[in-house]
């Protein structure tokens, strides 16, 4: 996976990258940071169709449980299921090892609806003051 730079987000704290055709799904370090210690995922089910911006995973923290919403429309075809033993992998490493689901896209251009991480940034600049 590449740079957290080259990811698109959600308002709900989700990002995407892409490999390939294939879409990589997580939470931004905000959320992470937001729920604290992650303490257990329920993934998405494998071949379910998602809609973008829908729910399709929660998490559950020390804090709180949260719904993770798809930045991308598509078929799940992948779950990662080293978080299903190590949820704390969100929170040690929320773009690389702690992505959530692998999406075929149905529609790439959905990616009109996300924010850059400049717009992201910018974002939670907002969310700040």
């Amino acid at each position: 996976m590449g740079n957290e730079e080259e990811y698109l987000y959600t308002k709900d704290h989700e990002w995407v990258c892409f490999e390939d055709s294939i879409a990589f799904v997580g939470v931004a370090d905000y959320a992470q940071n937001a729920l604290g210690d992650i303490t257990f995922i329920e993934f998405p089910e494998i071949g379910a169709e998602v809609e973008q911006f829908e729910q399709f995973a929660s998490v559950e923290s020390v804090k709180a449980a949260s719904d993770i919403f798809s930045p991308i429309s598509g078929k799940i075809i992948e779950a990662n299921q080293d978080l299903a033993s190590a949820p704390e992998l969100i929170n040690k490493s929320c773009y690389e090892k702690g992505w959530i689901s692998k999406i075929d896209p149905s529609d790439l251009d959905e990616k009109d609806n996300l924010m850059t991480f400049e717009d992201y940034s910018k974002f939670l600049e907002g969310l700040d003051t």
